[in-house]
């Protein structure tokens, strides 16, 4: 089996083919949000820019936002479980629904705004792969509003392509493909969309502009990895400090108290 050198979850790759080849990406929410492809009139992409100083940021990530006819959407692509992704996401969300309300206008005029989350490791504790989530009430599950939707899809738990036609399963497998033997496989069931956006991939891989952005962003990487190591040794210090500094008071402590244990038993042999 040969690994792929750059995965659909890179995220340089991710903000590369979907600015670069839209109309993949609207074909991808429409899958999700379930409507017609030929149904949207408006969208685009509210960030399509790669940040010039993106490969110096320490945590940063490269998401994507669009607008699907005047609805919010946001994609966003997470490879590790870091144990805040739940938290995360709502973040994400409230920052996208926040920043629509424009000066003048009313909260009513806020968008619907859905994020997507694609997943490298499992959430929930359930088996399907695709969560949905809404504000209800809970004991009713009367909705609350339709203005908040988060959608995470657990790549671990994708089952197998079983039919031609399940077009999302199929922008999935990318996500979760590791070899280049399960991209070719994805290429043979026959669904033409899949050699179009492989072909794509191979292009944007080839170029020496995202050879040389993944290079810095690996450096950005490793230095986030190190930064993260630098404060877990240096949280370790501190408390480890910390406990000897507990333990020298409680030894001095001690000591006073044997001192005065001491005092009382000459004062009582002297009586």
């Amino acid at each position: 089996m040969t690994k792929l050198e750059y995965r659909f979850t890179n995220d340089t790759l991710c903000k590369m083919l979907f600015v670069r080849y839209q109309d993949f990406l609207k074909r991808f929410v429409a899958q999700i949000i379930h409507v017609q492809l030929e149904s949207i009139g408006e969208f685009f992409i509210t960030n399509p820019e790669i940040p010039p100083d993106f490969t110096d940021e320490k945590f940063c990530r490269l998401d994507i936002n669009m607008t699907v006819d005047g609805e919010r959407v946001g994609l966003e692509v997470q490879v590790a479980n870091e144990g805040d992704y739940p938290e995360r996401s709502l973040y994400y969300w409230a920052r996208e629904y926040s920043s629509a309300l424009g000066e003048g206008k009313k909260y009513s005029d806020l968008p619907r705004t859905i994020i997507i989350s694609i997943l490298g490791f499992k959430l929930f504790s359930c088996a399907e792969f695709h969560s949905e989530f809404q504000p209800l009430e809970v004991t009713r599950h009367t909705p609350l509003t339709d203005k908040q939707v988060l959608h995470y899809f657990e790549l671990p738990k994708l089952p197998e392509i079983t039919s031609v036609d399940d077009e999302l399963n199929f922008w999935l497998s990318l996500f979760k493909a590791e070899t280049e033997e399960e991209l070719e496989k994805i290429k043979g069931l026959g669904a033409p969309v899949m050699e179009q956006v492989i072909e794509a991939y191979r292009k944007i891989t080839a170029t020496d502009e995202f050879k040389e952005l993944e290079r810095l962003r690996s450096r950005a990487r490793h230095n986030e990895a190190s930064a993260l190591n630098h404060a877990r040794l240096e949280g370790q210090r501190e408390e480890r400090e910390k406990w000897q500094k507990t333990i020298a008071e409680k030894d001095a402590e001690n000591e006073s108290l044997r001192a005065q244990i001491a005092e009382l038993k000459t004062h009582l042999g002297e009586q």
